[in-house]
């Protein structure tokens, strides 16, 4: 009895140290998860002495791990290659590439024809250079199609889906910390703001324990366990359970799985507007590791072009310069056709990108995904390392438990 009553006389002389330690902890809960989740993104490199006396953001430094199950999770369930040729309406494409294809066809025929027939070319009324330049220009839908139909059953020849991903994301650090931020800004949230309940709550028991034990230890050991325990269920709460499930009045849903709509709304537009971008996908076409393939494509297709619109007066230009000129001449058509394509890859890239709406093509397919597969996109950049959070977590919750202990009762 007479212990009791000297702890109710403690609380009751020193009520405001008390009465500060909730407060204290929920503040440790907070800080603790700000620095942790800070610490997943920062900094991009390496900061210290390495390889260990440093940091860098457990993110950038698992870039090629998170890009390689990230992109995998995309090709294995979402997208194909075959499925980016096959979004493409032809005719949609010409009638918004109509402008910039005039004048790319417009400027590509007269410097052709001053380079191989000059003297011809300048005798030729405007009228006649117009209408051979419109001619060349009805053919433009046509090659379109042949070509477009070649890649569909050549498109894993020529276009590596996954090393493109992969290497934007890798490449560019970045990139791979944006997605992570912007499919997880929720959940980031989430981690920082619950450390405030949960930290009271952790405070009330480290009040009442204190209250009874009054030991130098109890301070950094519950600073430590708020840091540690708070991490932890956070975590636990983004992506468990994966399926509705009731707790007494309350049912809860891990909150990644719950905002699968959000999600993949911005993950959908990310993928499209920056990692296979139609700007990133001619850039992997035309200078690739199978730019070969793709480019012997591009000259077969030209070439058979020039064939045709000079079908009539064939066997006479031949004649007049050579086989050889010739077929120097349709190489040479081959070339300045690919690297005028290369030089204006962006513009053509966003008319593409109108044609073919990936983004919603991407968001039906992941509709189509389990629970288990969706968190596959954000719970690489936890699972692996997380237990280096838990850990930040609770060292940074002991040191400020020390501080506290210091700053009450010295």
């Amino acid at each position: 009895m007479t212990y009791l009553t000297d702890v109710l006389a403690d609380i009751r002389d020193n009520w405001w140290i008390y009465a500060m330690m909730p407060l204290v902890a929920a503040a440790i809960g907070y800080v603790t998860k700000l620095v942790a989740v800070e610490m997943m993104f920062r900094p991009l490199e390496f900061k210290g002495i390495p390889p260990y006396l440093g940091w860098q953001g457990v993110i950038p430094r698992s870039a090629p791990r998170m890009a390689s199950s990230s992109v995998d999770l995309l090709m294995r369930r979402i997208l194909q290659p075959q499925d980016i040729i096959d979004e493409i309406d032809l005719d949609d494409l010409m009638v918004k590439l109509g402008k910039p294809m005039h004048d790319f066809v417009e400027e590509l025929t007269r410097e052709m024809m001053t380079e191989i027939q000059p003297t011809v070319w300048k005798a030729m009324p405007e009228a006649v250079q117009t209408a051979v330049i419109a001619r060349v220009e009805q053919s433009v839908p046509r090659i379109m199609g042949n070509f477009l139909d070649a890649m569909k059953t050549n498109v894993d020849h020529v276009l590596d889906i996954r090393m493109l991903a992969v290497d934007a994301l890798t490449r560019d650090k970045a990139l791979t910390v944006k997605m992570i931020r912007t499919i997880g800004k929720t959940e980031m949230r989430f981690i920082v703001r619950v450390g405030i309940p949960f930290g009271f709550v952790l405070g009330i028991v480290q009040a009442l324990v204190w209250a009874l034990t009054h030991s130098p230890l109890i301070m950094p050991l519950f600073g430590a366990v708020t840091g540690l325990v708070t991490d932890w269920l956070a975590l636990q709460m983004i992506f468990r359970p994966i399926h509705p499930k009731r707790f007494g009045l309350f049912t809860w849903q891990g909150l990644f799985i719950k905002r699968r709509e959000e999600v993949t709304k911005d993950y959908t537009k990310l993928i499209a507007e920056e990692i296979l971008s139609p700007a990133n996908i001619f850039e992997a076409l035309l200078t690739g590791p199978r730019s070969d393939i793709f480019l012997s494509m591009i000259d077969t297709e030209i070439q058979r072009a020039v064939d045709t619109q000079t079908a009539a007066v064939g066997p006479l230009v031949k004649f007049t310069v050579g086989n050889e000129r010739y077929e120097r001449m349709r190489a040479t058509v081959s070339r300045t056709v690919v690297n005028r394509i290369l030089d204006r890859r962006d513009e053509f890239g966003g008319l593409a990108a109108q044609a073919m709406d990936l983004p919603t093509l991407l968001a039906s397919r992941m509709r189509l995904m389990t629970n288990e597969e969706f968190e596959g996109l954000l719970r690489p950049a936890f699972k692996q390392d997380e237990w280096k959070l838990v850990v930040v977590g609770a060292a940074l919750g002991f040191l400020v438990g020390e501080l506290q202990l210091h700053l009450f009762f010295s």
